[in-house]
């Protein structure tokens, strides 16, 4: 069985239908990357996992268990955590309270909160140097390393990222990408959401590929890096410049 098992679902927004029968999965240990245009519905899968949109039809299984109608704090509480676009940093507060609310609910006890955060602190050097400055003015690579840090306090199973890359410098792309391999290598399971369609089947072992609500191709990375759909409309190569090269 999956980790993550998204069958058939349909969501949207008021009488505003975003997906169609959505069917995707994350196995246990996996990076898996959901790539697509914007407004191909990306965000909107990743917000009806979450439970903050509801799902009219179809089936939501995490760990075997349904969590199609469970509310947002019993899915978080289940071990999913969704690091959002635009990173949503409480300002006003410093990095490590910050990252301390990622904490909110765990009931692990003091000791091992602070071992986590000390984990994280060594995964983002930076964060440390930075833990007493109020998290709204950190530069956005920092926000979004404060983001993912965040998610990590909560002591996830499954990370569900975002637009990871968004506004940010390839450098600091590069930089967090070694931070999510990292990891990954501790067996946390990871959803990517990314524009960036190198990134993701870099990052990724596994990729499905959204279009207008409906995932239209899956497979693993590597292969659909070479695939001539992705590559005219994602990168931007002509299958006839393929054939001439």
């Amino acid at each position: 069985m999956s980790l993550l098992a998204v069958e058939g679902v349909v969501a949207g927004y008021g009488e505003i239908r975003v997906l169609w029968g959505v069917d995707l999965s994350v196995e246990a240990g996996e990076i898996v990357a959901l790539i697509g245009s914007n407004g191909a519905g990306k965000s909107t899968l990743l917000r009806t996992i979450s439970g903050l949109v509801p799902a009219s039809d179809g089936r939501i299984a995490f760990a075997d268990a349904d969590i199609t109608a469970r509310p947002p704090d019993e899915i978080v509480a289940a071990g999913i955590i969704h690091v959002p676009e635009g990173r949503r940093l409480f300002a006003g507060m410093n990095v490590r309270e910050n990252l301390l609310m990622g904490a909110y609910h765990r009931r692990d006890g003091t000791a091992a909160i602070r071992r986590d955060l000390d984990v994280v602190f060594g995964m983002f050097p930076r964060l440390y140097e930075r833990r007493l400055q109020d998290a709204s003015t950190l530069s956005g690579g920092e926000q979004q390393m404060c983001a993912i840090a965040r998610g990590l306090m909560a002591a996830p199973r499954l990370l569900m990222i975002d637009e990871l890359s968004l506004g940010l410098a390839p450098r600091i792309v590069e930089e967090l990408g070694e931070a999510l391999a990292k990891i990954n290598a501790t067996g946390l399971s990871i959803l990517l959401v990314e524009q960036d369609v190198l990134t993701a089947l870099d990052l990724s072992h596994r990729a499905f590929v959204m279009v207008s609500g409906r995932v239209t191709l899956s497979g693993p990375s590597k292969s659909l890096a070479d695939n001539p759909f992705i590559r005219e409309a994602y990168l931007g190569v002509s299958s006839a410049a393929g054939v001439a090269s």
